[in-house]
């Protein structure tokens, strides 16, 4: 019996165009995400970057960028929030059936150009519905590395088997699940969040 949803964010709430930042990246004659730049990004998801020397790495190195074509190349893969699924999660946490928790890998750039997208009324009407919300940045762990789950069950006392995690990552649902945790690798397109007590009815 499931008491407890663990959702990620990013295609799951808001749509990810995914593949955006290399195609405009393109454009300043870089082609790909080499081993330097992902431990720059990865670092900056996990709060070991500051925002700043971030973008300074990036400007650094690629001299055509400047400080508003990078932010707008980052941000190009955060796009819309349906209403949908706004009302959806604030109608299941209105009904107190499930304890909801928010866990996402992302960063301060993300999270502000988030919140500009849905505008600050939405996102803080979207955060209420949770018990708590965890960014990678905020507590230095990222998915898939299982000690962010036990992390999230140790500091609200949850129960493996009766936590369900929600990602459309299959390497993150692979995680959680060696911990025990019921999951759903949600497909962005094909299946959508709301869709969630008809697609894995089983568990509910």
């Amino acid at each position: 019996m499931i008491k407890n949803i663990i959702f990620d964010f990013g295609d799951v709430f808001i749509d990810l165009d995914k593949k955006a930042p290399i195609q405009y990246f393109s454009r300043f004659d870089i082609h790909a995400i080499d081993d330097e730049m992902k431990k720059w990004n990865m670092d900056y998801e996990t709060g070991l970057l500051s925002t700043v020397d971030f973008i300074d790495h990036y400007l650094e190195r690629f001299p055509r960028l400047n400080h508003i074509s990078f932010t707008t190349v980052w941000n190009s893969m955060i796009q819309y929030f349906p209403q949908q699924r706004l009302d959806w999660i604030k109608e299941l946490s209105k009904s107190g059936k499930y304890r909801l928790f928010l866990l996402s890998n992302t960063n301060d750039l993300h999270v502000e150009q988030v919140i500009k997208n849905m505008n600050e009324s939405r996102f803080i009407q979207f955060k209420a519905a949770f018990e708590a919300f965890y960014f990678s940045h905020d507590i230095k762990l990222r998915k898939p590395n299982p000690e962010i789950f036990r992390f999230v069950l140790s500091e609200n006392n949850l129960t493996a088997s009766e936590t369900l995690f929600i990602d459309d990552v299959a390497e993150n649902t692979r995680a959680a699940e060696t911990l025990g945790l019921k999951t759903w690798t949600i497909k962005p397109g094909k299946e959508d969040i709301t869709q969630l007590f008809s697609i894995k009815k089983e568990l509910f």
